[in-house]
Parts: C-alpha cells; structure tokens; sequence
C-alpha cells in the first residue's frame, strides 16, 4: 500500500461507479430505454438509446444466451488479466491507464450479465458525422486507458530505477577522485 498499487484499484471502481449511475440516469432518471428514445443536449451531443449486443464496434454479437454467457466469461478473463497486470505494474501512470480500462470493463460486464447487452447512450456527432459510434462512459474510459497505454509503449522511455538490475547496476562503480 505504501507504494499506492490500491490506487488503480480505487480509480476502477470510481469509473465503475460514475459508468453505473450515468446508466441509470440516462434509461431510469431520463426515460431514454428504448430504441429511438433520444434526447438532444446540444447541436452536437445527444442521448440515444442503444443496446449493444457485441464488444467494441459491435463486433462478436452475442445473439444467443451461449454466446452472451461467453462473452461475460471471456470479457471477466480479461478483467482478471487486466487487474493482475495493474497489481504488478510499477508505473503508476502505467497503473491509471489500465484502471481506467477495468473499470470500464467491469461496467460493461455488469450491463451484460443484468440485461443481456450492453447500455450505450452518448452519441457525438456533428451533423451527420459520427466518429465514434454510440457509447458509454466505460467505453470512454476503456479507449482512454488503451490509448494511454499504446502511447506511453510506443513514445515514452522511463528511465530506469535505481533498484532496476537492468540499469546497469552490475558494472562497477567509478572511482571518486579525492580532493587534497
């Protein structure tokens, strides 16, 4: 703990969190819990009602209660993965990076194990322009966490620790001159 390796554990859950309630809000609070159900928010921004059946971009749909109880195991081994990876990472950017992306799978997890689907709702679009298709906090944050990750993998070079064996730790010391 004294390392903060909790601290992913508790930005997942706060991601878990706000993706559950804005769930909530949007198809309880709002009533938008069918297709076709809309709310327009701004020019550019509304709530849309659409249930996803699939992963991202609706791909591998779950049309029959065996595929969708296989997708919730298959997306649950991933969260697993995904939150034995955040124990063990040392870079706590490295740690936010992949909370955001179990938290969010976590959501989506729970969406598909109580409704069969999952409940995405924000759709952005600028005109009748999407880049993105209709989705969810946990979407976001998954994306976000997965960017964040290829990013710092492709571009950023940490130097290493002092504790790293790998930094060269085995070569010996220079020698200090002393000052007479």
């Amino acid at each position: 703990m004294r390392d903060g390796r909790n601290f992913g554990y508790v930005v997942a859950a706060a991601i878990f969190l706000i993706d559950q309630l804005s769930k909530w809000l949007v198809t309880d609070v709002l009533g938008i819990a069918h297709m076709g159900a809309l709310l327009e928010l701004l020019p550019f921004f509304d709530l849309r009602f659409v249930p996803n059946v699939g992963v991202s971009l609706g791909l591998l749909p779950a049309e029959s209660p065996m595929m969708r109880w296989a997708l919730v195991v298959l997306t649950g081994g991933i969260a697993v993965a995904v939150g034995v990876w955040m124990t063990r990472e040392p870079n706590r950017n490295d740690r936010l990076a992949l909370a955001l992306v179990l938290g969010g799978a976590l959501g989506n997890i729970l969406d598909r194990i109580r409704f069969g689907y999952v409940v995405d709702f924000a759709d952005l679009h600028f005109g009748e322009w999407r880049p993105f298709l209709v989705f969810n906090i946990a979407d976001a944050a998954i994306t976000i966490g997965v960017v964040i990750l290829l990013l710092r993998a492709l571009f950023v070079r940490d130097k290493p620790s002092t504790n790293d064996p790998s930094n060269g730790a085995d070569k010996p010391a220079p020698v200090e001159k002393m000052n007479a």
